[in-house]
C-alpha cells in the first residue's frame, strides 16, 4: 500500500465511529485501533497548543478563547464545565445560515441538547451537552474554524 493511501486510511478512520479496523494485503497486515473518548472536560485547560490539519498554534502563543477563559477565572467567575470541539471543523452556531442559533448566553440547556454543529469534510456534527445547565460562555464565532480540543462553551 502506498504511503499517501495509508495516510488517507488512518484519516478515513479516525474521522469515522469505528474503533476497530483490519486490513490484510500481500501479507501485510494493517490494524487501526480507537478508543471512544467523550471531549468533554472540567476545570481549565492546559496551555499546551494542538495541532490540527488547518492552523498550527506556536508555542508561547495563546488563543483567543484560552485568554478569554482566563479572564474568566482571574475575574472570579465560576469555572463550569467546559465543552470542546471533537474534531478539527467550522463551527456553526445555527442549523441554517437564515437561522437563530441553537443557544445563546444565559439559555437553560439539558443533556443531550445541540448546542452547535462542527462541519467536518462535508459531514455535519452535532455538538451537544454532556450535562445540565446554564450557557455561561460562547468561546466561538459563527463560521470561525476550530481545532480538536478548543473550548467551545462553557456551562455553569
Amino acid at each position: 500500500m502506498e504511503f499517501e493511501n495509508l495516510l488517507t486510511l488512518i484519516k478515513t478512520v479516525s474521522d469515522s465511529e469505528l474503533t476497530d479496523f483490519d486490513y490484510e494485503e500481500n501479507g501485510t497486515r494493517i490494524r487501526l485501533k480507537k478508543k471512544k473518548e467523550t471531549v468533554v472536560v472540567s476545570g481549565t485547560s492546559s496551555n499546551v497548543p494542538v495541532m490540527g490539519l488547518q492552523t498550527v498554534q506556536p508555542l508561547g502563543q495563546i488563543t483567543e478563547s484560552e485568554a478569554k477563559m482566563e479572564k474568566d477565572i482571574a475575574d472570579g467567575e465560576p469555572e463550569g464545565m467546559l465543552i470542546k470541539s471533537p474534531l478539527v471543523g467550522t463551527f456553526y452556531a445555527a442549523p441554517a445560515e437564515d437561522a437563530d442559533p441553537f443557544v445563546s448566553v444565559g439559555d437553560q440547556v439539558k443533556k443531550g441538547q445541540t448546542l452547535a454543529i462542527v462541519e467536518a469534510m462535508k459531514l455535519m456534527n452535532e455538538i451537544e451537552s454532556d450535562f445540565d445547565g446554564k450557557v455561561a460562555e460562547i468561546y466561538v464565532e459563527n463560521g470561525q474554524a476550530v481545532e480538536y480540543g478548543q473550548p467551545l462553551f462553557r456551562i455553569a
